[in-house]
This record gives structure tokens, C-alpha cells and sequence, in this order.
């Protein structure tokens, strides 16, 4: 996988973290780039811990299972993808009520937004890719993200929310068919 590549995951990736960033900074009655920083952070360094623990997952089965990878990573990002777009397109804006930064509530929205990290730290077990530097990029766009979705949602709401995850979603099932393509014609 090439960096942009893997910066275009990161971004895919990190849209999760975007949308409740958003609703963070929606919450707020006016912008605090404390509770910024605090918040991408959080994001940031679950979206780079996730991948991790998926490509150490992924490295004890990756020889059993080579033949297929490239399925697996397919199915893997599509799924993914598709649960974003679904999540995009729901109306569920309960999160977007609460600005705190209890610690608790601060690491279950960090896990659940970076399950899909996990997934796809799994397919980075199957490819040539720079550990260290893909947890890097994916922990460093998700950060920079995160502070600015918690600007975005503080200036302009929800408006910006839903779109954030369907691209997000969009860019990780072409990333799949992408890394599928490459190796069935090439």
C-alpha cells in the first residue's frame, strides 16, 4: 500500500471520530480548543492503537489464509463502509446533547469509533505495509480531524455530520475494491 493510500484509510477511518466531533463542538456553547485538543486526542490515539492490535491479529493467521486476503479485505472495508453509510443516512442525534469530557464516556465513544480500525489493521497483516507508519498517519489525520470537526460542529451543527460518515463510508468500500482489483488483474 502506498502512503496515499494509506492516508486515504486514515481519512476513511476517522470520519466516525469526525461526526462525533461534530456533535462535541455542537454541544458547545462557544468553541473551547481544550476540550478540543482533548477530544481528537482521545480519537487520535484509539484510531492508532486499533490498527495495531488488528495487525497483531492479523499476523498470526495471515500465512494460514493468503490465498484469500485480498476477499477478506474486500469484505472487511465494504462492511465497514457500508455501516457508515447506513449510519449516515439513520437520524439517530442523541449524541450530539452532551459537551463533557468525562473520561469514561470519553473512551467508549473513542473505542466504538475505531472498531473499524481494528478490522482494518487485520488487512494490513496481509499487505507490505509500514506499521509504524500507517498507525502514525491514521492516529495523526484522525487528531487534526477531530479538532477540526469540533470547530465545524460549533460553527455550522449538524449540517455537516451525516456527510462526514458517507464519505468516510464511500472511501473505505473503494479502498476494498481497489485493494481486491489490484490483485485479481494486476
Amino acid at each position: 500500500m502506498s502512503i496515499i493510500e494509506i492516508a486515504l484509510i486514515g481519512v476513511g477511518l476517522a470520519m466516525d471520530a469526525f461526526a462525533v466531533s461534530i456533535c462535541k463542538g455542537l454541544a458547545m456553547r462557544r468553541m473551547n480548543y481544550k476540550k478540543a485538543i482533548i477530544i481528537a486526542a482521545f480519537f487520535g490515539v484509539f484510531q492508532a492503537l486499533m490498527p495495531a492490535l488488528g495487525y497483531v491479529l492479523g499476523t498470526t493467521f495471515a500465512n494460514k489464509i493468503a490465498a484469500i486476503d485480498h476477499w477478506i479485505a474486500f469484505i472487511l472495508l465494504a462492511l465497514i463502509g457500508a455501516n457508515m453509510i447506513k449510519e449516515a443516512l439513520s437520524s439517530d442525534d442523541d449524541e450530539c446533547q452532551d459537551d463533557s469530557l468525562r473520561l469514561g464516556d470519553l473512551i467508549m465513544l473513542s473505542i466504538a469509533t475505531s472498531i473499524d480500525a481494528l478490522a482494518v489493521g487485520i488487512t494490513f497483516a496481509f499487505f507490505n505495509v509500514s506499521l509504524l507508519l500507517s498507525v502514525s498517519m491514521i492516529g495523526i489525520i484522525t487528531f487534526i480531524i477531530c479538532v477540526i470537526g469540533v470547530k465545524v460542529g460549533n460553527v455550522f451543527g449538524e449540517k455537516y455530520k451525516s456527510k462526514a460518515e458517507l464519505a468516510g463510508g464511500l472511501i473505505l468500500i473503494v479502498m476494498g475494491a481497489k485493494i481486491l482489483i489490484d490483485h485479481l488483474f494486476f
